[in-house]
């Protein structure tokens, strides 16, 4: 295959844009960022972008949507997805692990149990990527999320102390390498400890090199040994390291620090460059021209791939930019490309058993409960109050999902509000089963529970109505409900997704097969 281009083309491999994973433009469920299908293919065709970046579609149908853009390009494509807790996190129908902090509750009572999962969910994840065309793994997060007000980050890390993230990422990104899948190491140089949402601002962290070094670094540090294939930069601003820069556009971070002094010799990308934290800090245009001063190889989301690739053109012919700087990036791009075009295509084979056992054994695991079980003592008419973050998008809830059609069978009627319906909660006078599903998830900017919602749910709590509690998510969401309330029954689960759900009010109950119908047994191990 022809390895020379233009060096044009050359540029416009180091850009990779979003698109739907849908496979009509009818489909699209973010506009403003993924193309219709006539300009995908037009910049795949004519512009030899290096890569996509899916979201939405069925695991099923991204096999095909995976196809139909390699099909488009000339030369074979980087196709991405940020798929942390498995395929089935955003491609329905594979397998979705629990967050990556379960891993690390299970790490405070068995090590080596837990560096295994960490490995198989590394592994499985790997497998059915590449099974349905995704050959580049936007995970496992690296950072130490050591501030539990962190909006963004959250239960995404694997923990809140280095050396288990250290370990637990080593682990995941092991799994992964057993195929030949990309893996990424994220977000360099650390985002844990931050209350900004680098979605809607520019975070800044203002440690000391030496705090830097002992907390934040470390994992990236083990994660370059492992042999992980490319880094993902923060937009962050690290005045110990550069005080006028955000690590995505500064050289002092990713050619000195990443590059020189950590010696990591793989791909570095962006994260998405249509982010608040780097929008606000300069154009579209002199944002891409920085990034590939700063070192980095990949320009991820850009907010038109077009005006990106002839920003950086010109900046190499008006001599801002050596073409070599360009060639170093293709170089390495090529390199990581001609590893996953000789790797053999996995069978499509999603959510086995196996691979289900191992989700259920995480959560059970992780699971944590107390005074329970709750019994439904009386025949009348109980709640079932259900509080997500957004009633709009809930891939984990439906009509037959156990969270709400177990409830049913015990004589619960649902209830189902978001953060700007909560106020409706309270004129109810029905005995309630309390259900939260929140987590700290970007855009949202805050880590799950505002002032508001606190004053909210402990009037819920005051009145007497809640009989039972389950808190599906954020172990920090729960930590506050155990503080406002210490006697009634609570279960906390790290997931939010059905199996989650199952294990969750099995346990609140008791429930044996006895209280359920056949199909609960079959789909859900009751």
């Amino acid at each position: 295959m022809k390895k020379d281009l233009s060096l044009k083309e050359q540029i416009a491999q180091m850009i990779v844009v979003r698109a739907s994973g849908y496979l009509f433009d009818h489909q699209i469920r973010y506009p403003a960022w993924e193309a219709s299908n006539a300009q995908l293919q037009q910049w795949l065709e004519e512009f030899n972008l290096g890569g996509v970046i899916l979201l939405g579609g069925s695991s099923v149908e991204l096999q095909k949507r995976s196809q139909q853009l390699q099909d488009w390009a000339n030369i074979p494509l980087l196709i991405a997805a940020d798929i942390e807790e498995g395929i089935g996190q955003r491609f329905p129908g594979g397998t979705w692990f629990p967050p990556p902090m379960a891993l690390s509750a299970i790490y405070e009572q068995d090590p080596l149990q837990a560096q295994q999962y960490a490995n198989q969910m590394g592994k499985i994840t790997a497998q059915e990527a590449l099974a349905v065309g995704i050959n580049w793994l936007l995970a496992p997060v690296v950072d130490v999320n050591n501030n539990p007000d962190n909006p963004v980050i959250n239960i995404r890390a694997f923990g809140d102390r280095p050396e288990v993230v250290s370990v637990l990422t080593n682990a995941f990104i092991k799994g992964a390498k057993s195929t030949a899948i990309l893996t990424t190491a994220k977000h360099f140089p650390g985002h844990g400890d931050t209350s900004t949402d680098s979605h809607l601002d520019l975070p800044s962290l203002d440690h000391s090199e030496k705090r830097l070094e002992a907390v934040e670094l470390p994992p990236f540090q083990s994660a370059i040994a492992a042999g992980v294939d490319s880094m993902m930069t923060a937009h962050l601003l690290i005045p110990a390291w550069d005080k006028q820069k955000p690590v995505t556009l500064s050289p002092e971070i990713i050619t000195n620090k990443l590059r020189k002094q950590l010696g990591f010799t793989g791909l570095v990308v962006t994260d998405a460059l249509i982010m608040g934290g780097i929008t606000k800090y300069a154009s579209p245009e002199e944002v891409a021209v920085m990034a590939v001063e700063a070192g980095n190889d990949i320009l991820l989301m850009p907010d038109d791939p077009e005006v990106a690739i002839a920003s950086i053109y010109d900046a190499v012919k008006s001599g801002r930019i050596n073409e070599q700087r360009i060639n170093q990036s293709w170089a390495r791009i090529w390199s990581a490309k001609q590893k996953v075009i000789q790797s053999k295509a996995e069978a499509l084979k999603l959510s086995s058993n196996a691979a289900r056992a191992i989700v259920d054994s995480i959560l059970q695991e992780s699971l944590q409960a107390r005074n329970i079980p709750l019994i439904v003592e009386d025949q009348q008419i109980h709640r079932n109050l259900i509080v997500v973050d957004d009633v709009l998008n809930t891939p984990f809830l439906d009509i037959h999902t156990p969270a709400i059609a177990i409830p049913q069978q015990l004589n619960y009627q649902r209830q189902v509000v978001d953060h700007n319906t909560l106020n409706c909660i309270l004129s109810d006078r029905r005995p309630t089963l309390l259900q939260v599903f929140i987590r700290g998830n970007p855009f949202r900017g805050n880590a799950g529970l505002t002032a508001k919602a606190k004053q909210i749910y402990q009037q819920l709590i005051e009145s007497d109505l809640v009989k039972g509690i389950i808190i599906y998510g954020s172990p920090y969401v729960f930590d506050w409900f155990n503080l406002i309330n210490s006697d009634l029954p609570l279960v906390f689960s790290y997931g939010q997704m059905e199996q989650a759900q199952a294990i969750a009010l099995k346990t609140l109950y008791s429930l044996d097969s006895k209280a359920l119908p056949s199909d609960f047994q079959k789909n859900f191990g009751f």
